[in-house]
């Protein structure tokens, strides 16, 4: 179960990656609609239509970087005054409902990506299949959801006993 959690863990800052890499690429295309417009008064009528397009896919190819790193916002002042086992529960709980929200998510978008994909739909300006962006964000909210999973039955494998640390990830070798 540890190796698997340590292959998810990889393929979590592989995805994290590649949404950096989109930003960058985001970062240096409005860089260069702004020096077109500003400084050649030749405004480039495609920036706006694709820096946006890349912004779906890249909100969801952190998630699971998130869940990795336990970055996700949490109120800890409750859990941090109960026991170890109470603690297991209520992050198994989490760990649930991230799940289910989740796993709702992936079903709509594997259902977005199959019906862009079916119908041709392409971006009003630019003319770029929509399957092209609905695709990195359905793997990312599969990937997320598999990775949740994992997470979750692997704190419900570990030994009660186990101190639980709230602030590392539950895969980091200790």
């Amino acid at each position: 179960m540890r190796a698997l959690l340590r292959v998810f863990d990889r393929l979590a800052l592989g995805l994290a990656i590649i949404g950096a890499l989109i930003i960058v690429v985001q970062m240096l295309w409005i860089s260069y609609g702004v020096f077109m417009r500003y400084v050649l008064s030749s405004p480039d009528g495609t920036v706006t239509e694709a820096t946006a397009l890349l912004l779906f896919p890249t909100a969801f190819l952190g998630l699971a970087f998130a869940l990795k790193e336990s970055a996700y916002p949490k109120v800890t002042f409750l859990f941090d005054v109960l026991k170890p086992s109470a603690q297991r529960w209520l992050e198994a709980l989490n760990l649930l409902l991230m799940i289910l929200v989740a796993g709702f998510f992936a079903v709509a978008a594997v259902q977005g990506t199959i019906g862009s994909f079916r119908s041709g739909s392409a971006s009003e300006i630019l003319h770029w299949p929509r399957y092209l962006f609905w695709t990195p964000a359905t793997i990312s909210l599969l990937f997320f959801t598999a990775y949740a999973i994992l997470k979750l039955v692997d704190l419900m494998k570990s030994s009660s006993d186990e101190t639980f640390d709230t602030t590392a990830s539950r895969s980091t070798p200790q």
